[in-house]
């Protein structure tokens, strides 16, 4: 493969985005089967690093629409993952939060995706294991990466 130093900008952002659309499988193929889905989880994990958030910034996170998200806020709350709660701040706003039952959830999950993982990490050579652990920074900086208006209006559209 040639030197990633040597690669474009554009060159780079093709490379990443198929690798990120193979390792979308994997995730899907490691993860549990039959209970939450990826959005589902996604919105969890958001909850735990971020803390109790609106709806209307949860849906934008997560590119669905406000009442898609709200009927997923709903099932979470009926399976006791999620909850509701009046903002402090304004009276008038409600805010998400993530259980205790939905945090020991997304550990769960976490865990068996990890232990499948080990599986195949052990079958890698030494060599690949280290690139990856000397990816897990950059991959660290690029998930929290918050693309701005600017960033989506100059991507190249879908045709």
């Amino acid at each position: 493969m040639k030197d990633p130093r040597l690669l474009t900008d554009d060159a780079l952002a093709n490379g990443v985005a198929v690798r990120l659309e193979r390792l979308l499988g994997l995730f899907r193929r490691l993860s549990p089967p039959h209970e939450l889905s990826l959005t589902a989880t996604s919105v969890l994990a958001t909850l735990e690093r971020s803390g109790p958030g609106r709806l209307t910034v949860l849906a934008a996170r997560e590119g669905v629409t406000q009442p898609a998200m709200t009927q997923l806020i709903s099932r979470l709350e009926e399976a006791d993952l999620a909850a509701r709660e009046p903002d402090p701040a304004d009276g008038r706003v409600v805010l998400v939060r993530m259980t205790a039952t939905g945090r020991a959830m997304l550990a769960r999950r976490r865990e068996i995706r990890a232990g499948r993982l080990a599986v195949m990490l052990a079958a890698l050579t030494p060599d690949d294991r280290a690139a990856l652990a000397a990816a897990l920074p950059a991959m660290d900086a690029l998930a929290s990466a918050v693309p701005g208006d600017e960033t989506l209006a100059a991507a190249r559209p879908l045709s």
